[in-house]
């Protein structure tokens, strides 16, 4: 169709990576519905309409100009840690852990947002700090404060996993703005040295169980690693092609925990086998190459980093997720970006893609003086 016979908001609009995530909130919506057996409003209808509600937003995301992101970041932040302290005296308890706050009209949990936060207020301060400063310990001081303050709050929840994912993503943008590589090798060999206390002395008793698990799931297999056991057993009885949508046994018979959060890949394997995980793959695939090549394009050192960033933090969610089901990973509770049922997650990763969005719009209004 000619381009003159479509409206110009609709023709702006990243079809090449919207329609693929479409299809993959769609396949979601599919495995969700043969999770609740069948019961449509149970999980989808929610799950379709949030992933409308934060498409819309994420467009609006999208017309929002630079300097606006420029100004909010330290604002953003200051409020998200803000929020996580109001988590630790009056947050709500669930699964053990405190990381929810009740707003009456919805249960924020603002460790969620913080993923994106880190990104955006790191960024900006790597964009107004001298590049010459960058080998220099004002360029990793400043940053690991900015960084500490919100992963030591999510690690007190105790939140592991998201605690984690905020790290994953600031490390991300502190590489990409030209840190020194040793201090990242000298980080990791001391994160090598203090893993066995923290270990001990650090984490938690479920959550050293979990570790313990993952090194020999067969240890506990009706116990703590009850949930990597069944996840694999849904997996590999899905072979080439799947049981067939609504024939899977694992989620139905209430074999697999989690079936429409943090495992539903497993119940979608199950019944969609490998040629329904090629197709998830394949479209994450679509999402991370658009997001990087957005970043490569991107008109400045802040639009870069920006997009980077979020690229990453949608890449950690899918990597720890797909890690953790298939035994290769602890479990650590993060959802499966576009397809597991919750709406923080969804709202975080359409923030990523609207953030991305406005990064290639800048893209095409071209370069700016503050690159």
């Amino acid at each position: 169709m000619p381009n003159a016979y479509v409206p110009a908001a609709i023709a702006r609009q990243p079809w090449v990576v919207l329609l693929p995530l479409m299809a993959l909130v769609g396949f979601g919506a599919a495995v969700l519905d043969s999770a609740a057996g069948g019961h449509f409003d149970t999980w989808s209808m929610s799950h379709l309409l949030r992933f409308v509600v934060f498409l819309i937003m994420a467009m609006v995301i999208a017309r929002l100009p630079q300097d606006l992101f420029r100004r909010m970041a330290l604002p953003a932040y200051g409020v998200l840690c803000l929020l996580l302290v109001l988590v630790e005296l009056i947050g709500g308890m669930g699964g053990g852990s405190q990381r929810w706050l009740n707003l009456g009209f919805m249960t924020l949990q603002p460790s969620e947002l913080m993923k994106p936060g880190i990104v955006l207020v790191l960024a900006w301060f790597y964009s107004v700090l001298p590049i010459g400063e960058t080998q220099s310990w004002r360029a990793l001081l400043p940053a690991g404060i900015l960084l500490g303050i919100p992963a030591g709050l999510v690690m007190l929840q105790p939140d592991l996993g998201t605690g984690l994912a905020i790290t994953f993503g600031a490390v991300v943008v502190m590489f990409l703005a030209g840190l020194p590589l040793r201090w990242f090798l000298g980080a990791g060999a001391a994160g090598l040295i203090i893993a066995p206390l923290a270990f001990f002395f650090l984490l938690h008793e479920y959550q050293r169980n979990r570790v313990l698990v993952f090194l020999d799931p067969e240890s506990d297999p009706l116990g703590t690693g009850y949930h990597i056991t069944q996840s694999k057993i849904a997996i590999g009885s899905g072979g080439l092609i799947g049981k067939g949508f609504g024939n899977g046994s694992q989620s139905h018979l209430n074999y697999l925990p989690e079936s429409h959060t943090d495992f539903v890949f497993a119940t979608m394997a199950e019944e969609w086998g490998m040629l329904g995980g090629l197709f998830v793959l394949i479209v994450f695939g679509l999402i991370f190459r658009w997001g990087l090549k957005v970043a490569n394009k991107a008109p400045d050192r802040f639009s870069r980093l920006l997009a980077a960033g979020m690229t990453m933090t949608i890449f950690f969610y899918m990597c720890i997720n797909l890690m953790m089901v298939m035994g290769l990973a602890p479990v650590v509770g993060i959802p499966l970006p576009w397809m597991s049922h919750g709406g923080s997650s969804m709202m975080t990763n359409m923030i990523c893609i609207g953030t991305i969005m406005a990064v290639e719009r800048w893209s095409r209004a071209g370069p700016r003086s503050l690159s």
